[in-house]
């Protein structure tokens, strides 16, 4: 089964539009009225829809995976991207939830 995903606030609105036309499953910050959310409020949030949460934003989510996992806390997986045009950000995401399945990316910060 492949992941589901959400797109936090720093991501391109495109990326998502890409994305489903790849035939993956997202939705967005805003979307979910979430905006405004601190990235650990992101992260529960995404942990409660059961969706693997994409974001640029590599510095705060690689202390925030860490912290769960110290934590032993679960989370459905963290892609982190780096800013690039949308088209090329869908198609790295693209590539990577294609070749996993949804439990090889729960609890995993993968890099895109």
């Amino acid at each position: 089964m492949l992941a589901t995903l959400y797109t936090d606030e720093d991501m391109s609105a495109l990326v998502a539009t890409l994305l489903r036309a790849r035939g993956l499953d997202v939705t967005t910050v805003p979307e979910q009225a979430t905006l405004g959310k601190t990235d650990n409020e992101q992260l529960e949030f995404a942990t409660s829809l059961g969706r693997c949460l994409l974001t640029h934003n590599r510095v705060d989510f690689e202390r925030l995976h860490l912290k769960y996992m110290e934590q032993n806390k679960q989370h459905p997986g963290i892609i982190i991207v780096p800013q690039k045009n949308a088209y090329e950000v869908a198609r790295r995401i693209g590539v990577l939830v294609s070749s996993l399945k949804a439990n090889e990316i729960k609890n995993q910060l993968l890099y895109a």
